[in-house]
């Protein structure tokens, strides 16, 4: 038994260590051992760090025309077992999840069941009543206002990948919810709660689960004979890629712990990800109608149309037009990126956190699509600003309605953002008034006004300007901090925060989480890398009555003071 355990293992690496023929895009039998790929070397170059027998890795898939050119595995499935990843490794792909869940609700409108339309409480009354409807269109495209399951359960108390989330958990704290983080229709902002709704509104519907009904409907008629969504996460998967994380030189588990499908818990390969992806030129499910809508952009109640389509985004790279989505979910990382005009589709899996899919893309698509790219375009030289302009930039912004804090300083004739931790790090001037994150970088920063009038609008994709206004720094004396302390409620969440003052710092505990240090911003508002940013409320007296957490997906999350 022990020797034929390990010859396969040896197929197996000898099957992941080359690329594959150009072959179409069916169901994969299991493969002969004379079965050869044909090697790509450029393609290969760019997973070198991962192509170890000691590392955890990638799996990654090319199709041109409908047919697969490049398929390779690249590092290992599982380090305690020493199984190598193969062309043939499930991997949990996270977000790309969504896009089959959008097209459920999508083949189900097809069907004459439902409409995009719809308020999402004609299907599930348990969601509040907000005092406006809130459509499947809008959960489709993250436009609904909805907060975010991960960031509300991280802040009632739940650890993510180690406590178990089921979609009953996730039901139940939104039927908690009271507010919105704006108004349905007039913003776009990530939510995998929206997602996690539409896969409960797939069941409630069709009267199967999302697992079953995809299976049905779009992974068998497709041949993706290697994909399900994992709805028991104590589910046995044969050749499971297990997660990781870098632990100094080694690595340490980093899996998740879901029984929620909808926003993630998608088992795939990047071959079946691809034969999904060739149906966006056959229409073999659904039809030129279904792919027309799963292609149709967002829109705001402004008119405004958005990059964001049905969880996945049009871009483009080096001048080619893109659709694509990512993934990333604890140790696991993946993305599936379709180039229209050329037919070329690209999917690749990881199960190592430092992975970037988007960079391997990039990669990828430098050696297959060579000659359609433009040329890469030149970094863009650097303004010089002068050090006094500079200077007058230099304070403590705050955005009140993201809770979003940058403390700004001139460093070497640079504007320089400053970490938590004190470091450092050099804006890149577009102009006088203008910076960014890097000469490559879309988030840009506008700075307007003088003195303290100063303020910062930000602008970062699909996503609502930000406003950052220049706020006083606030150094609290000790007889200060222990007006903050004190045990606070938060009904929304079900959850009890203590505020406590200890070694002269304010810190907040919780039954499941040490203490955490809360770092001073300006008067009554504070920050935490893990919680978000806490604003502190008083009464008529100038009594402090409560405060609200706002995290990047989950704004004003309200907490009231017990004693």
């Amino acid at each position: 038994m022990k020797n034929s355990r390990c010859l396969a293992g040896i197929v197996a690496l000898l099957l992941s260590s080359v690329a594959a023929a150009s072959a179409p895009i069916a169901p994969t039998p299991n493969l002969p051992a004379t079965y050869k790929f044909k090697p790509n070397a450029e393609a290969d170059a760019a997973f070198a760090k991962f192509d170890s027998t000691t590392s955890p890795g990638c799996a990654a898939a090319v199709a041109k025309d409908g047919k697969l050119i490049y398929s390779r595995g690249y590092g290992m499935a599982n380090l305690d077992h020493n199984v190598p990843i193969t062309t043939q490794t499930p991997f949990h792909v996270a977000s790309v999840s969504k896009q089959f869940t959008a097209a459920s609700i999508i083949l189900l409108a097809q069907d004459g069941k439902l409409s995009l339309d719809d308020d999402v409480r004609k299907y599930l009354p348990e969601v509040p009543d907000f005092g406006t409807t809130i459509t499947l269109r809008q959960m489709i495209h993250h436009t609904s206002g909805l907060r975010d399951q991960w960031d509300l359960l991280e802040l009632a108390g739940w650890r993510y990948s180690k406590d178990r989330i089921s979609d009953d958990d996730a039901l139940r704290l939104v039927a908690r919810q009271r507010k919105l983080n704006f108004e349905p229709g007039s913003q776009f902002l990530y939510s995998n709660m929206g997602y996690t709704l539409l896969a409960l509104v797939v069941k409630k519907v069709s009267g199967q689960s999302l697992r079953e009904f995809t299976t049905a409907r779009i992974f068998q008629p497709l041949g993706m004979n290697n994909s399900h969504f994992r709805d028991d996460h104590a589910e046995i998967i044969t050749g499971f890629a297990n997660g990781y994380d870098r632990a100094g030189d080694s690595f340490k588990t980093n899996v998740t712990n879901f029984d929620t499908t909808g926003a993630t818990s998608l088992i795939t390969t990047p071959e079946d990800l691809l034969r999904w992806d060739e149906n966006f030129y056959t229409g073999k499910v659904g039809g030129k109608a279904f792919v027309d809508q799963m292609l149709e952009r967002g829109k705001l109640n402004s008119g405004e149309t958005i990059t964001y389509a049905s969880a996945i985004g049009h871009g483009e790279y080096r001048g080619l037009a893109t659709v694509s989505h990512g993934g990333s979910d604890a140790g696991y990382r993946s993305t599936v990126r379709r180039y229209p005009q050329q037919h070329v589709g690209i999917a690749i899996t990881c199960n190592i956190a430092e992975a970037r899919p988007d960079e391997l893309a990039n990669q990828l698509s430098d050696v297959f699509l060579a000659a359609e790219l433009k040329p890469k375009d030149k970094e863009p030289k650097e303004f010089k600003p002068n050090v006094k302009s500079v200077r007058a930039k230099a304070g403590l912004y705050l955005n009140r309605v993201t809770g979003r804090v940058m403390r700004l300083v001139e460093k070497d004739g640079k504007l320089q953002r400053v970490a938590d931790d004190g470091t450092t790090q050099p804006m890149f001037a577009v102009s006088e008034n203008r910076f960014s994150a890097g000469p490559s970088s879309t988030f840009a920063f506008e700075f307007s006004g003088t003195g303290d009038q100063r303020i910062i609008t930000s602008k970062s994709g699909d996503e609502k300007p930000g406003v950052f206004q220049l706020v006083p720094a606030f150094t609290p004396s000790t007889a200060e901090l222990n007006d903050y302390t004190g045990l606070f409620a938060s009904e929304e969440l079900d959850a009890r925060y203590r505020i406590q003052l200890t070694d002269g710092k304010l810190h907040v505990a919780t039954l499941t989480r040490n203490p955490m240090p809360l770092l001073p911003v300006t008067k009554d508002v504070f920050t935490n890398d893990d919680l978000g940013s806490v604003m502190f409320v008083r009464d008529a007296g100038g009594r402090i009555s409560g405060f609200a957490v706002t995290t990047s997906r989950a704004r004003n999350n309200e907490f009231a003071k017990l004693q």
